[in-house]
């Protein structure tokens, strides 16, 4: 669950309750990832920005270039495994640690 920064995340958020929109529309927000999903996301991204196919996409609704280059920038900005020499081999094993985790999601159904 994506939450306004120092939200609690429970079932029930005051933010959905008591709290007005304007007072969200101001905070902050975090999301959490773990290291495996940061480091596959931010090679994604790092392929993806730029290309054709993504840019006409993403051109479609322009204000959201401004979190993706955020996120990018912040996952590029804190990933130290971009720098080091086994960085092939940590993103392979990341990436297979997630599709492991992801059991049937994303298959094509004759293949679930």
């Amino acid at each position: 669950m994506v939450t306004p920064a120092g939200a609690p995340a429970t079932e029930n958020p005051w933010w959905l309750i008591g709290g007005s929109l304007r007072d969200v529309a101001d905070d902050d927000f975090r999301i959490k990832l773990t290291r495996d999903q940061a480091l596959v996301l931010s090679d994604w991204l790092y392929h993806r920005m730029g290309t054709e196919e993504f840019d006409s996409l993403v051109n479609q609704d322009r204000a959201v270039w401004s979190p993706l280059h955020q996120i990018a920038g912040t996952l590029e900005t804190s990933l130290v495994e971009v720098f080091m020499p086994d960085y092939a081999g940590r993103l392979d094993a990341a990436r297979d640690r997630l599709l492991n985790s992801l059991g049937d999601v994303g298959l094509p159904i004759d293949e679930a």
